[in-house]
């Protein structure tokens, strides 16, 4: 397998609900759980870029952003078009907007073209995972009956590199500390 680079959001979450994410994905993330965080994708795996060319469009079109709060209270059924897995995703009530805003940020000039357009961007965590997509509806009506709330911040990008089924952090971005 080749190297991609990625940028992803690692979130600031509670312990509390950190350990909550981690707990389900023990039991069901059958793909991710031991190479990647809990974490938001903000750019998919893209190739043949270079590294420094990519980090600095990433610096240049984030600059002016400013680090925001988001609130997840639901999970819902997620397909990410890459495999023939279905999905559990954590999908943001509050904070939605500027999470789809970054991506569609990040997606310009040099990544134009790399923007998928026959698939609609759902900001999300992935959770867990199963062929059997009735499993991921258990997983989801059992979330979802806890009426759970989880608050986070967005601060900080990381872009990393995935290759042969590792994870590594190449450059960390610090969003603005307050709006523009």
């Amino acid at each position: 397998m080749s190297k991609s680079l990625l940028v992803v959001n690692y979130p600031t979450l509670v312990a509390e609900d950190l350990e909550k994410i981690q707990s389900v994905r023990r039991q069901h993330d059958l793909l991710y759980r031991d190479v990647v965080a809990p974490h938001f994708t903000l750019v998919f795996p893209v190739f043949d870029f270079d590294e420094a060319t990519f980090i600095q469009h990433v610096q240049r079109v984030t600059q002016a952003i400013a680090a925001f709060d988001f609130v997840i209270r639901c999970a819902t059924l997620g397909d990410d078009a890459f495999s023939n897995y279905t999905h559990v995703f954590l999908v943001p009530d509050e904070g939605y907007s500027r999470i789809i805003k970054l991506h569609d940020r990040l997606y310009t000039g040099m990544l134009a073209s790399e923007l998928r357009l026959d698939i609609p961007f759902i900001p999300h965590i992935g959770i867990a995972n199963n062929l059997d997509p009735q499993v991921c509806k258990t997983v989801v009506d059992n979330l979802n009956a806890t009426h759970f709330e989880m608050r986070g911040k967005v601060q900080q990008l990381d872009v990393i590199e995935y290759e042969d089924n590792q994870v590594s952090t190449i450059a960390q971005i610090n969003l603005a500390s307050s709006p523009p």
